[in-house]
């Protein structure tokens, strides 16, 4: 299996060692050669190969160039993950969108989006097993912290049950491995592990780490709380929601860990709501003031290191290109996060999901219009065009009155979440972002303990942690009688639209088939039962001389 093997070499971390958003890491010199044997020595080896674990698993939020191991602005890998969903469909369509938008025959086992997804997870996984197998060398000077080895284990651990997390909701079972593999041995007999057995590593992997991962980790590391909110997940997938609860409240009852319920930071004294105040660029790091922070990832603009991400881009709506009477009159402006390409979209539902008043459907959090401007409220852009009868000051709204669908995509003036909403004053038309951008927060967990105390028929119990993230947004509290499965997903989806996995949601709770079909009108209507799990890539499978290796149902 060229993939598992030459393809994903301990190379690969070699080379992201250097990649890391951590200050004193880029401010290094990177040595002139860099090896194996050189590298893990000391506890300075074994913090630059974490940082080049990192960079590679942030990669989910970056571009995927056409050799797709590498970056690019012009594909985004965790499209897969949270479009083709119930609340996000195709708009403009490229990367996954166009297997998302038609389906059938366009989901198959030579796709570069799931064979590009499908390496890099094994990439971050082989990463990770290559510092854990070195780590336990006798040698290594692991300095004056004696906790340092099992918190670089227990990162790594936790890092390879977040890409098991992945690989198992998205290809089923998959190939188990857990020692390094740096090209010596070529093994061409892979076979498919159960996703109980899985699991099941997942779970002892998660709980070492939650034993010395710590609560405030230096800033883009996973936290304790993030580790647990993982467990607690894991539990509800293996149907113990007791379990669950108990990960979720250890969570919750942190000191340190709290939802935002006030406003903070760069624009608290600007109009707006406290709940968008964490996704503002300067407020996203716990060392900002953002207590609700479980990881929270990094980026920086002209670093060694810094890469980008795409977010904005591959999310935001092409304002831009609007007219008005033959007239485009919004011009790109760091205010309005800059360049967007709009690859996927809320869907209709998604935003008839709010009620009037609450905060999450205000236009700080989804954009649904623009003021036209001039040139100084513009400023470095120039002034928008004025269409006629139109001055500055007047407002252009978003129309949302008719859902996405396939002969209506390609809409520009469609509302957007603003989560990600970051332009880049040195360069407006950049396809890349550089803000730090919170990646799980205390809310979600919050919304797994209500799904496991609803799996308990704890309805009352589910009720009163639902409603405090409801009252966190204005909204109205419900009833204990409010509470169904269908209720709790679409308060995730209230809460989390474009930052969760959306399609794990609905595959965990037996949803995203039918929610799909009922909500994305650009895509769900061709979604199948076979659908539920993508294919194995072909080159995997090809790759494995000596042993069988089968596809996923219906892909054959």
């Amino acid at each position: 299996m060229k993939t598992l093997n030459y393809k994903i070499t301990f190379i690969a971390l070699l080379i992201l060692i250097t990649t890391s958003c951590s200050e004193d890491i880029l401010n290094e010199k990177t040595p002139s050669i860099v090896t194996a044997n050189s590298l893990f020595l000391d506890i300075a080896g074994f913090e630059a190969a974490l940082n080049g674990l990192y960079a590679r698993v942030r990669m989910e939020r970056e571009g995927r160039a056409t050799n797709d191991s590498d970056r690019s602005a012009d594909r985004m890998r965790a499209e897969m993950f949270v479009s083709g969903t119930d609340n996000m469909c195709t708009n403009h369509r490229d990367g996954w969108g166009r297997v998302a938008e038609p389906w059938g025959e366009t989901n198959n086992a030579f796709n570069a989006e799931i064979k590009g997804n499908f390496e890099w997870l094994y990439s971050v996984i082989n990463s990770s097993n290559t510092i854990i197998g070195r780590a336990e060398n006798g040698d290594v000077n692991w300095g004056s912290d004696t906790n340092n080895k099992n918190r670089v284990i227990g990162e790594s651990r936790a890092i390879r049950a977040w890409a098991y997390r992945h690989l198992t909701y998205t290809w089923g079972d998959v190939p188990l491995t857990l020692e390094e593999s740096n090209g010596a041995a070529i093994k061409t007999d892979w076979v498919r592990t159960p996703v109980s057995e899985i699991r099941l590593q997942m779970k002892e992997d998660l709980l070492f780490a939650e034993k010395y991962v710590p609560v405030s980790p230096v800033a883009g590391r996973i936290s304790k709380g993030a580790v647990q909110h993982y467990i607690s997940e894991l539990y509800i997938l293996l149907n113990n929601p007791d379990e669950a609860i108990i990960f979720a409240d250890k969570v919750i009852n942190t000191q340190g860990y709290s939802l935002i319920n006030q406003r903070y930071g760069v624009k608290s004294g600007e109009p707006g709501v406290a709940f968008m105040d964490m996704f503002h660029d300067g407020n996203s790091n716990r060392e900002q003031g953002n207590t609700e922070a479980l990881w929270v990832w990094q980026w920086e603009f002209a670093t060694i290191g810094g890469e980008g991400s795409n977010m904005r881009r591959w999310h935001t709506s092409r304002y831009n290109d609007i007219k008005i009477g033959g007239v485009t009159p919004l011009e790109l402006t760091v205010e309005r996060g800059g360049r967007p390409r709009a690859r996927m979209s809320l869907t209709k539902f998604a935003m008839d999901l709010y009620e009037a008043g609450d905060d999450r459907f205000t236009n700080y959090v989804i954009r649904k219009q623009f003021t036209l401007k001039d040139a100084s409220q513009n400023v470095p852009a120039v002034a928008d065009k004025l269409p006629a009868g139109y001055n500055y000051g007047d407002i252009i709204h978003l129309d949302w009155s008719n859902p996405i669908t396939n002969a209506t995509r390609n809409r520009l003036d469609w509302p957007f979440s603003r989560k990600y909403e970051s332009g880049n004053e040195s360069d407006i038309t950049a396809g890349y972002q550089y803000n730090d951008q919170v990646y799980l927060r205390l809310a979600d967990t919050y919304l797994l303990k209500a799904e496991a105390q609803f799996m308990n028929d704890d309805f009352e119990g589910a009720k009163n942690t639902l409603n405090i993230i409801r009252e966190r947004s204005n909204a109205t509290p419900i009833t204990a009688a409010d509470v169904t499965i269908d209720f709790i997903l679409d308060e995730r989806s209230r809460e989390l639209v474009l930052e969760e996995h959306r399609r794990y949601t609905l595959l965990r709770t037996g949803k995203w088939l039918e929610r799909t079909k009922l909500h994305n009108f650009n895509g769900g209507e061709n979604i199948q039962e076979r659908d539920k799990l993508l294919p194995i890539p072909q080159s995997v499978i090809d790759a494995n001389l000596t042993g069988e290796f089968p596809q996923n149902p219906g892909y054959n």
